[in-house]
């Protein structure tokens, strides 16, 4: 007959058995933290996916209202690129608290143009590079994919020199307009509680922003996605929450509304640009279900 002590033993043992079963998988990155620009925050994690041949790759940039966030990912999410050979990076940039618009965006930007530098070593097709994102970080991803070439071929700086031109975008939540006098309008005011708006041009309140538009007006202007569509643009897919409640309920609701996303495809349309919209019981896209399969679609083509 087993002791107790014996039975208590098997049952430790099984149970710490069952919780390293249930402990988080840690993907580590084949490159973390490295540097491609002249700031601390301007950082990538690389996680290089295994296949025959230069990999595409899938670029996360992150959200929290150039405000705050991080470039930490969910493994998982990383893992279901990487088992389908597609390779994976997560971008670190310099929020508005530091450094004002265009900061956050051209650092994402440059992150691109850097990785572009590095394809050969990296095992890398400049050709299949998607974005996705979330609030800031999906108007961020918008931004790059909808604006002209951001490449000066005559820079000193090899890196600038590159290009930021990108195969795909697969966002949420994003604002396709950050210019107040545009998204009071589309979403009522509670939109403009949110400090993403005003912090954007480094004023403390949205009263100063406001206060002061005529000195903002062209950066509002130039870093809202909406502005930058053209029917030759890169293919898009936008997911938003359902709640179509206007005005907008609070700032939160706001600065995530689906009418974002709404302004974007009815422009978009007009252009006869692919551009697919994914809100539960409002829209739907005929050809993907979610934005991994649209995303997957894109880099896998031949």
């Amino acid at each position: 007959m087993k002791t107790f002590a014996a039975t208590l033993l098997i049952l430790f043992t099984v149970t710490c058995s069952a919780f390293a079963a249930d402990k988080p998988e840690v993907l580590k990155p084949t490159l973390a933290n490295v540097s491609y620009g002249p700031h601390a925050a301007n950082v990538i994690d690389f996680w290089k996916a295994e296949g025959e041949g230069p990999r595409p790759l899938m670029v996360y940039i992150h959200g929290g209202g150039w405000i705050g966030g991080t470039k930490k990912v969910n493994p998982a999410t990383v893992k279901q690129f990487l088992d389908k050979g597609i390779s994976y990076a997560s971008i670190e940039y310099r929020l508005t608290g530091v450094a004002s618009l265009p900061a956050p965006v051209h650092d994402a930007a440059r992150a691109i143009q850097f990785i572009r530098f590095n394809a050969k070593k990296w095992n890398i097709r400049k050709d299949r590079i998607a974005l996705s994102g979330g609030s800031a970080g999906a108007c961020t991803s918008m931004w790059i994919l909808l604006h002209d070439d951001l490449a000066n071929p005559k820079s000193d700086d090899p890196v600038e020199r590159e290009s930021t031109r990108v195969t795909a975008a697969a966002v949420g939540g994003g604002q396709t307009s950050i210019d107040p006098k545009v998204i009071e309008g589309w979403l009522g005011p509670n939109v403009l509680k949110h400090n993403m708006i005003n912090k954007a041009v480094g004023e403390a309140t949205i009263e100063g922003a406001l206060k002061n538009y005529d000195k903002h007006e062209a950066l509002y202007k130039e870093f809202s996605p909406y502005n930058h569509l053209t029917a030759d643009d890169p293919p898009l897919l936008m997911t938003y929450g359902n709640d179509m409640t206007l005005p907008s309920k609070n700032a939160g609701h706001g600065i995530h509304h689906p009418v974002y996303g709404l302004k974007m495809k009815e422009k978009a349309d007009s252009l006869k640009h692919e551009c697919h919209l994914i809100i539960r019981g409002v829209s739907k896209s005929e050809q993907y279900s979610s934005s991994t399969q649209f995303l997957m679609d894109k880099l896998l083509a031949p």
